[in-house]
């Protein structure tokens, strides 16, 4: 009898320790894919604060962006235009859409670097490169500046190049990711279908005109024909080591998918 007690004793005091002992299970908050390959750099701390902070940034520097851009510009700040108001306002909005969207149709990738903001050095000083462009040109030959079609033509550009990849995004859902994929998983599938079906990499293509529009916006010659060269390249040959995974991955259903549909950016078969 004593035996027995002691045995129910020790299963009782293991019940008590187990909870104790296992994994917390997922919040709801967190932002940690779930697949190694997709765990963020480390650059920026990948916490719930963080998102919310960057967040919060985001938002405030597109507001202010949008009422410079609403209002023309303040006459009173000669370098605060509304071509800088919505490249401004674009930017910000990019940033946060490519995380709204992950963390929306993704969630397993989602993490901080979803928003794409510890994307490179030469990134932003592409970026920077161009801003600076705009401001000494708009102090020194203001003319120059002061061609608003030209600039409506790159607002347009900009806002379709901006739906079309959050509409690529959030078509593919989990099958898209923002690192190339080189290993199949039983979860990836062929998309071939909506927006897919008219563009061969819409993602791509959409970041392609967008980038261009923003400098058409702000009327920059220089960083126009450099963001042309260098996002060209970066695309030509990141579309040939993607396209040789999808291959691998789908055989003859992607090769007969390429035959039929272009990737719809110059020059990129």
């Amino acid at each position: 009898m004593a035996t027995s007690h002691l045995a129910e004793d020790i299963d009782t005091s293991q019940a008590q320790l187990r909870p104790r002992t296992a994994v917390a299970p997922r919040h709801a908050l967190d932002t940690v894919p779930v697949n190694p390959a997709h765990q963020p750099h480390g650059t920026i701390p990948n916490t719930p604060l963080a998102v919310s902070t960057i967040s919060f940034l985001l938002g405030s520097v597109f507001s202010l962006g949008l009422l410079a851009f609403l209002l023309g510009g303040f006459p009173h700040l000669w370098w605060c235009t509304y071509q800088l108001g919505f490249f401004i306002a674009a930017w910000s909005a990019f940033h946060w859409g490519e995380f709204a969207v992950t963390a929306g149709w993704n969630k397993d990738k989602c993490s901080v670097d979803s928003f794409l903001l510890d994307n490179g050095v030469m990134y932003h000083v592409a970026n920077g490169t161009a801003v600076v462009e705009y401001l000494v040109t708009l102090y020194f030959k203001p003319s120059l500046k002061n061609y608003p079609m030209i600039s409506a033509f790159g607002i347009i550009l900009v806002l379709i190049g901006q739906a079309l990849r959050s509409t690529a995004m959030i078509h593919a859902s989990t099958n898209f990711s923002h690192a190339v994929a080189f290993r199949k998983l039983e979860s990836h599938q062929l998309v071939t279908d909506g927006i897919y079906k008219w563009f061969r990499h819409p993602s791509y293509a959409g970041f392609f005109y967008w980038a261009l529009g923003t400098q058409l916006v702000l009327l920059n010659t220089i960083s126009f024909v450099g963001f042309t060269i260098v996002l060209w390249r970066f695309f030509y040959y990141r579309t040939r080591a993607e396209e040789r995974a999808l291959i691998k991955f789908f055989g003859n259903d992607y090769i007969e998918y390429r035959r039929r549909v272009g990737t719809r950016i110059p020059f990129v078969p």
